[in-house]
């Protein structure tokens, strides 16, 4: 599978300060269950790391991308399946959706978003022009923490 990572390139701000998205807290139930999930998609474990009853942390990366996810035991304070539309960019989103359904995923059906009456509305298949940015599929984790792959085959200027 090929996945992407979805940020920006390294440019200073006006004051010269780099800010880089490195970690995103995800909040679970059961630490070994989600290891066990993540780990199920192929993402890296970066480190799992015990100080005691009350706290462990994990952190895994997809592969390709430059963000990795924590979790675990005292990592944060929000409720588990409360993490909701974290986008992992792909550059074949029908690839990535069979390789994620042979790992035991169940993903729902490709979908873009329509506006015309102002408000968003989920349509089946893929964005009827395939442009980049517009075509989605969605996943959760075993605690309902939902992602959305976003198919991205050509970037945007800077981006």
């Amino acid at each position: 599978m090929s996945w992407e990572v979805g940020m920006s390139t390294s440019q200073a701000g006006p004051d010269g300060t780099l800010l880089k998205l490195e970690v995103v807290a995800i909040p679970v139930a059961d630490v070994d269950r989600a290891l066990r999930f993540y780990q199920g998609l192929g993402w890296r474990l970066d480190a799992d790391y015990e100080a005691g009853p009350k706290f462990r942390i994990v952190q895994l990366t997809p592969p390709g991308s430059a963000c990795s996810i924590q979790f675990g035991r005292g990592v944060t304070p929000a409720a588990p399946g409360t993490v909701q539309n974290t986008y992992l960019v792909v550059s074949d989103l029908g690839q990535a959706r069979a390789d994620l359904i042979s790992k035991g995923v169940q993903v729902s059906e490709i979908f873009h978003n329509v506006y015309d009456s102002g408000d968003q509305e989920r349509v089946d298949g893929y964005a009827p022009d395939g442009r980049s940015y517009a075509s989605f599929a969605s996943f959760t984790d075993p605690d309902g923490n939902g992602w959305l792959l976003q198919e991205i085959k050509e970037r945007q200027p800077g981006r």
